[in-house]
């Protein structure tokens, strides 16, 4: 393991400035932010997982002190909406009982400083980290690393709440369209695995990503993840101006060689460019349809098994339902997915198709064909004051009508809180129950508009044109 250098006096940050705490309206688990249904916690779930016993935690909580509402989310954590006025500190003192939250050793008497540390543990990994047949490393140690690294260095406090980081251990059950700040990538070399790393984007799985601006950089040693990440955080606090949130923004000033050549002060290895990198790409294709289903684990005989609640939202009732299942058939965990899903691991293989059975019976989406398995919706008119529809009931609405298989976003207002990624259709409101269709292409934001101001129906018979050209009227 390589020693980490410490941070330089000389740094061009004054002492300050690095500790400044950056303010932020996205919801945390010590910073419940209003919304037009109540408050919303969000809680950071370490790699996506959760207890069972957290899991009833979380149902009663949000009994006793909100409307009885989880929300999935799409970095694979978790939110209680409708926190009841007066509830929240009951609320809060629950969770961080339960071990939510920043590590136990941090003081919970400066709620300031445990909140931006509870914001900054961002870090993604595959939901079937440590069990994909395909992996090529397991990333959960890793992310145990740099979960801890962030929390416990004051200074990554001023990094802003949506500052991401992705481990990817070539899983095939892996979200890599989520542009990330910091993303890294197990890659097969001559002597073993190494972590190519790359900035502001996602891992290449194309020869066309590959050559863009935010390919690969560098490749390091598994022992050198953690020292790479954190000479790039600090890199990016000394460097950043003051109103950069993310690593793009950063980017637009200062070059990849410049960044690489800052961030050499803060590790003992070389740090350069690596030319040979230059076309990499992921060898293995991801699919996200594993999710969804009864799927092989590394070890013989063990299965994974998903289901995706409609809209990424389950009540109490559900979510203490799916707990009970784990305990019972699995391992008393439930792995949380960046698409607004959970699976329940290790379930002995002649216990799935029982378990898959149960999650269905509790309204989960368990087949790919399904449409409810390519929607996503954001809280919409219902939950937020920005929201020019009602997105949920209209994306219910247009499942009961499309043919599975289309993906697509409906999103109340331009901000495109529900999807990270550039889903390939997005329903953008006009207006109650009207929207705006687009595709995406090489267009920025949400891609062309093909249509304006279309009812829910209109928008169902257009994307079925748009996804099946082919199709005949005698076909429909």
């Amino acid at each position: 393991m390589s020693v980490l250098k410490q941070v330089s006096p000389s740094s061009p940050v004054l002492p300050d400035a690095a500790c400044a705490l950056r303010p932020s309206a996205c919801p945390g688990l010590l910073r419940i932010v209003a919304a037009r249904d109540g408050g919303i916690c969000r809680i950071k779930l370490p790699g996506g997982e959760l207890s069972a016993a957290q899991a009833a935690v979380i149902a009663d909580v949000s009994e006793r002190h909100a409307t009885g509402v989880i929300e999935l989310t799409n970095r694979a954590n978790l939110q209680v909406r409708g926190v009841r006025g007066g509830h929240e500190a009951a609320l809060i003192a629950a969770l961080v009982d339960a071990g939510f939250g920043p590590m136990a050793s941090m003081s919970m008497s400066n709620l300031q400083l445990a909140s931006a540390a509870d914001d900054v543990r961002n870090v993604m990994i595959s939901p079937a980290a440590g069990r994909d047949p395909f992996a090529l490393f397991d990333t959960r140690p890793l992310c145990a690393e740099l979960l801890a690294l962030l929390q416990s260095d004051a200074r990554f406090a001023a990094l802003s709440p949506k500052f991401a980081l992705l481990v990817d251990g070539g899983e095939r059950l892996a979200r890599l369209d989520h542009p990330h700040d910091v993303w890294l990538a197990a890659t097969q070399s001559g002597d073993g695995v190494r972590f190519v790393s790359g900035l502001a984007g996602c891992p290449p799985v194309s020869a066309t990503m590959a050559n863009a601006n935010t390919g690969a950089v560098a490749a390091v040693l598994p022992s050198q993840v953690t020292a790479l990440v954190r000479a790039l955080l600090h890199t990016f606090l000394d460097l950043a101006a003051a109103d950069a949130t993310r690593m793009r923004h950063m980017l637009t000033i200062h070059s990849i060689d410049a960044v690489l050549q800052h961030a050499q002060r803060y590790v003992d290895f070389p740090l350069s460019r690596d030319t040979s990198l230059a076309n990499w790409q992921r060898a293995t294709p991801a699919d996200a349809a594993l999710r969804l289903g009864a799927h092989a684990q590394r070890v013989v005989g063990r299965l994974h098994v998903g289901g995706q609640p409609p809209l990424g939202r389950v009540d109490a009732a559900t979510l203490r339902s799916l707990a009970t299942l784990s305990q019972q058939q699995g391992n008393g965990t439930l792995r949380f997915t960046p698409w607004q899903s959970v699976l329940l691991p290790d379930i002995a293989a002649h216990a799935a198709p029982a378990v898959l059975a149960e999650m269905v019976a509790l309204g989960l989406a368990c087949d790919p064909a399904q449409p409810l398995a390519h929607l996503i919706a954001c809280a919409g008119s219902t939950g937020c004051v920005k929201g020019l529809a009602d997105t949920k009931a209209d994306a219910l609405l247009l499942a009961e009508r499309l043919a599975g298989g289309v993906e697509i976003h409906l999103s109340g207002c331009p901000r495109s809180c529900a999807a990270a990624h550039c889903a390939p259709y997005t329903l953008l409101a006009a207006a109650p129950g009207i929207y705006d269709l687009y595709r995406r292409d090489s267009q920025p934001d949400f891609g062309s508009c093909v249509a304006r101001h279309v009812t829910i129906e209109q928008a169902a018979d257009l994307l079925d044109s748009l996804a099946h050209p082919a199709r005949s009227p005698s076909d429909a």
